[in-house]
């Protein structure tokens, strides 16, 4: 079975097939019900009370591949159970995009791939309720054939045919259906103004869901971030004086400008990126600040804003219609005033942490073009805790006491610095 939906996504059409030999029973006329409401959760006009009807299914990756066959891509995914699902391809770079409602990912590794046509697959959470696998492909490839089939076991067959660039970029083109385009950016609201209250402080723990980030010995940089983050705003609040909001508060995929939104909903005054990246290349040992700039420091700064800010791309998120979250000439006006408080900012944190004897970066302030920095009206930097690529660092990462003693640093840059800057806002004319 297969079945075309419409704005560039196939949808699957409701399998009666195998329960045609129960028609007339009770437990025949349930179970088409159950399947149809699947169905219709999957072309996006689930009934009231639908939306919760499908539990976790889990991947059998020994039943599941992904092959090249007859000229193009075969990929057949076996699940526990069916679910709603939907498919799509999207550009620059070419992706097959495959959302499912709650699916186990787990012993994706371990699933056959021999596919000359794929560069490879990540999956994970892509919005609450949701998963996502996303298919890196090597060129133009467009869906064939997507079909659902149910019964002792449920599989997932997608067939992918070679398609000229022209064909494949209008296919991407378009739009999301209703319903599953991503949140827009929040309106920009003001930003409390220096001394007035609590310092709001928005902790970003990157990557997350559909995105691991850096990986090593079985260690991700979304879960360890998430780690660090729950515990440096405990020690934010228990120290008072803070109020502290986490862009992800679970192992769910964030959106870089949706980041970015959550920071001015929540008012902040400062916003703190958290990573903890690796790098092949390049001196990448001890904790490093970044601040926003055009200009990398170096090779190595550049190297990481380029892959912070493809990320979003390779989950399966555009941004490259994204510049204008701030306009450009309020993004301009507003910096005059915080890159200098910026740099104070990235400073402090340099100095309390190099205070709290903790290893830093032999430059441990560093410029580079992160886009989750750029929001124009708020203090923001992305403190690398470590590297995972150094294996002193992931060692530091690993350890509870190391982690809060970071934390504490941090606490006392952000104190140092907010008490610097609220004297000089005083100060000033």
């Amino acid at each position: 079975m297969k079945g075309a939906g419409r704005r560039g996504f196939h949808t699957p059409g409701p399998p009666w097939g195998i329960y045609e030999q129960m028609k007339g029973t009770a437990v025949g006329f349930l179970r088409r019900l159950v399947v149809l409401l699947l169905w219709l959760a999957a072309v996006g006009v689930a009934p009231a009370g639908a939306q919760g009807l499908s539990a976790l299914a889990r991947l059998d990756p020994g039943k599941s591949h992904l092959l090249d066959a007859q000229g193009g891509v075969d990929l057949v995914l076996s699940l526990s159970q069916p679910v709603p699902w939907r498919v799509r391809v999207l550009d620059k770079p070419a992706r097959l995009i495959v959302d499912f409602r709650e699916v186990d990912w787990s012993g994706l590794e371990q699933m056959p791939q021999n596919s000359a046509g794929v560069l490879g697959l990540r999956a994970g959470v892509f919005r609450p309720g949701w998963s996502r696998l996303v298919v890196d492909l090597t060129g133009p490839m467009l869906v064939d054939q997507a079909a659902m089939t149910t019964g002792p076991a449920t599989q997932v067959h997608i067939a992918l045919k070679p398609a000229s660039a022209a064909a494949f970029a209008a296919k991407a083109a378009e739009p999301e259906p209703e319903g599953w385009a991503l949140p827009r950016p929040a309106p920009l609201v003001p930003v409390p103004k220096r001394g007035k209250g609590p310092l709001v402080v928005v902790l970003d723990p990157g990557h997350g869901g559909i995105d691991p980030g850096a990986e090593r010995d079985g260690q991700s940089e979304a879960k360890l971030m998430m780690v660090f983050a729950r515990e440096l705003k405990e020690v934010l609040l228990r120290d008072g004086g803070f109020k502290v909001i986490l862009t992800r508060e679970d192992d769910t995929f964030v959106p870089l400008e949706t980041r970015i939104s959550i920071a001015h909903m929540a008012g902040a005054q400062v916003f703190l990126a958290l990573h903890a990246d690796a790098l092949a290349e390049g001196e990448a040992v001890g904790a490093t600040v970044y601040t926003l700039s055009d200009e990398a420091t170096d090779r190595a700064s550049a190297t990481l804003a380029e892959r912070h800010n493809r990320d979003d791309l390779l989950a399966g998120v555009d941004l490259s219609q994204q510049d204008d979250v701030v306009a450009t000439v309020l993004m301009d006006m507003a910096r005059s005033e915080t890159q200098p408080r910026t740099a104070k900012l990235a400073d402090a944190l340099v100095a309390a942490i190099q205070a709290a004897k903790i290893r830093m970066h032999r430059h441990p302030h560093q410029e580079a073009g992160f886009a989750v920095l750029k929001s124009a009206d708020i203090p923001s930097v992305l403190l690398e805790v470590g590297f995972l690529s150094s294996e002193s660092d992931l060692a530091h990462l690993l350890d509870a006491d190391w982690r809060q003693t970071m934390a504490r640093a941090i606490r006392d840059g952000l104190k140092a610095w907010a008490e610097a800057d609220q004297a000089e806002a005083k100060a000033s004319p």
